[in-house]
């Protein structure tokens, strides 16, 4: 019944209540009033009972839906009409669903209102390739966009493997190239045609690199040639690792002289070893922090432990050189020490040494003026020209030092002039010929010759040059013989100078950041923009370092809350990635980690304190073949100090310790 005529008679039957109390209400009245209230029961009753019909039927059908596991449909009443909403997965669950609906109350009652899921488009494959490349062949996995592709890719195969020997795994579906993909996959193939031991991993948008070099110079040079080739904004992981060269023989040359304390050559087996044996030699008056290979091939574990023991007794002596080839020990004493402390000293070093080491002793004495005469030198001038003159024994060692040096400096370039002596000492064919091969070891140089001595100085562009010198003539000299290196290094003439090494880098880095800070807003995660020119100058640096890993390290004071803290430094840690992600620079080796108030640098009882605490740093990891932090120097660390009075929160009591983090050199700070 409509609420309006439900009113009006409630009203009507109000009146003549009214009227019969009075006593005036006629007889016609009253009977219309018992008519219009059995009208109004009626109306009710059939109003009540549609009600309960819609609920029931809304029920019923509700249930019959989630008993057939429909649970994205749902039934609403309208008056006999019930009408399914939602959306439906396809069509045929749509009609599934209706029909249900049918089977439980009448099929004309039912109002299908229900959507259905578009249709989505059939999407592309992922386009990848894998290329793997090694002594034994190659082989090509993956799926291309395009046959012309494939091809390419099969033919650089070909030229790569004359043999044949190619695994051909390579699919091709008729799909347009994803953005992105044309610039990787010919990254890709370029860096498999300089990586002969290689696995270059392609999607698009990005490359991965991984390789075995050599040597750690060819580590460097192939490092620098991928970074110069990679395309602007492709994404590129290389990974070029070289693995401990085999030294033959293990050689180590300590000197002491006029000019200071110095290595010609060194080598260690571990980074222990080395570690200790730098250490030695530092204290011996070796000026900076030199460097010393670690190699295979060392003739005992005491190898370290000989060395320092002979780097002590050479400083004892004052003016030594000192030289192991494996565990022959050569020990030549300037002519400056008196015979008592020679001896003393030799004799203390003999019992010393383990017991695998032979050691032979030499004082200098004046030169025997009948020696003089005898000499063989060779000059290389800068432009790679060289000339032969002084004595040779007979007209074959003349024919196999010119042919020698034709075939080590060019056959044009070559200039003899020596002449026959046939009264020259033993082993002269020997000391010419090894100290031609030393002086190919420089890009401007001269070789002398005696019979006493082998002499070489020059300048290189090589930083193992003056090792691989001393190397090779303590091998072919033999034990107990006399030779001399004096050797510069010229960056200028190092073709991998220009690219910078993980010190290098974290060195740049620290410039940047000491002369301004990266500042946030109070609680806040977003860079200060008044503080944003200096992501351009960070990005600047690391666009030359996009294999040096570091971490951007996020740090709070100790104010807040555990999680709050934590989260809000690593927030501030990927900010800053993401900062210089967005500015070009490769980011693969980098790594955001908020580690919120652990590592204080400060007391957080200050607000001094708390704002030094407030900072974000910049961490070198370690670096493949580096160093280990315990052998370093003074490590390098930069950091960079959140705006002061920021409420930072509290962070977990312990920091990661899965790698040894080095930091960079911190900048001052002003406030």
């Amino acid at each position: 019944m409509p609420k309006r005529l439900l009113l009006r008679t409630t009203a009507l039957m109000s009146t003549t209540r009214a009227q019969l109390d009075s006593g005036h209400l006629p007889h016609g009245v009253i009977a219309l009033a018992a008519v219009s209230g059995a009208g109004v029961v009626a109306a009710f009753a059939a109003w009540a009972s549609a009600l309960w019909i819609e609920s029931r039927s809304e029920q019923l059908v509700t249930s019959r839906l989630l008993d057939a596991g429909i649970t994205w449909a749902a039934a609403e009443a309208d008056g006999l009409q019930l009408h399914l909403i939602g959306t439906a997965p396809n069509e045929a669950a749509r009609f599934r669903a209706v029909n249900l609906a049918g089977t439980v109350i009448d099929a004309s009652r039912v109002r299908d209102m229900l959507d259905v899921t578009p249709v989505k488009a059939i999407e592309a494959p992922k386009f990848s390739v894998e290329m793997l490349r090694n002594d034994d062949g190659i082989q090509l996995i993956g799926l291309l966009p395009t046959s012309d592709s494939a091809e390419a890719l099969l033919t650089e195969a070909r030229a790569l493997r004359s043999d044949g020997a190619i695994s051909d795994m390579l699919e091709t579906a008729a799909y347009p190239a994803p953005e992105g993909w044309d610039a990787a996959f010919a990254f890709g193939m370029e860096a498999v045609k300089r990586l002969p031991r290689s696995k270059v991993s392609v999607a698009a948008g990005r490359v991965s690199v991984t390789a075995i070099a050599t040597s750690a110079e060819e580590q460097r040079r192939l490092t620098n040639e991928l970074n110069n080739a990679r395309p602007e904004g492709l994404q590129v992981s290389i990974d070029i690792s070289a693995p401990r060269p085999v030294l033959t023989p293990f050689t180590l040359r300590f000197v002491l002289d006029e000019q200071g304390a110095r290595f010609d050559a060194c080598a260690a087996d571990t980074d222990r070893a080395r570690a200790r044996i730098i250490a030695a030699g530092m204290a011996a008056g070796v000026p900076g922090r030199p460097s010393c290979i670690v190699g295979l091939g060392v003739p005992t574990p005491s190898w370290a432990d000989a060395v320092a023991t002979a780097i002590t007794a050479v400083t004892s002596l004052g003016a030594a050189t000192i030289t192991f080839s494996d565990a022959d020990v050569s020990l030549v004493a300037a002519d400056s020490v008196s015979q008592s402390d020679f001896d003393r000293i030799v004799g203390e070093l003999d019992s010393a040494l383990p017991e695998v080491f032979s050691l032979t002793a030499t004082l200098e004495r004046a030169t025997d003026a009948a020696l003089g005469p005898a000499e063989f030198t060779a000059t290389l001038s800068a432009d790679g020209r060289v000339e032969l003159r002084g004595r040779v024994t007979d007209e074959l060692l003349r024919n196999a030092t010119t042919s020698y040096a034709k075939a080590r400096f060019g056959v044009g370039k070559v200039y003899s002039a020596t002449r026959l002596d046939n009264d020259l000492p033993d082993g002269w064919p020997v000391r010419v010929l090894a100290g031609l091969e030393a002086l190919g070891e420089l890009a401007e140089g001269r070789l002398l010759v005696r019979a006493d001595t082998v002499e070489v100085e020059g300048v290189t562009g090589s930083q193992i040059a003056r090792s691989r010198i001393s190397q090779v003539l303590s091998d072919k000299l033999g034990q107990g013989q006399t030779f001399k290196v004096s050797v510069r290094y010229d960056e200028e003439l190092d073709p991998l100078a220009a690219l910078p090494t993980p010190q290098e880098c974290a060195a740049d880095v620290t410039a940047v950041l000491a002369a301004r800070k990266i500042t946030f807003p109070p609680g806040s995660a977003e860079i200060d923009g008044q503080t944003v020119g200096i992501m351009d100058a960070l990005a600047e640096v690391l666009e030359d370092c996009p294999t040096v890993q570091m971490e951007i390290a996020g740090y709070t004071d100790s104010q807040g809350s555990d999680s709050g803290n934590l989260a809000l430094s690593q927030a501030r840690a990927d900010a800053v990635l993401l900062a210089l992600q967005g500015r070009g620079v490769t980011i693969d080796a980098l790594k955001a980690t908020g580690y919120g108030e652990a590592n204080p640098i400060a007391d957080n009882a200050t607000e001094a304190g708390r704002e030094a605490n407030r900072r974000i740093e910049f961490v070198l990891l370690d670096q493949p073949g580096a160093p280990s932090a315990s052998t370093a120097g003074n490590p390098a660390s930069a950091q960079v100090s959140a705006i002061p009075g920021v409420n930072d929160e509290d962070s977990p009591s312990v920091a990661p310790t899965e790698k040894t983090r080095r930091p960079l050199a911190r900048p001052a700070r002003d406030g």
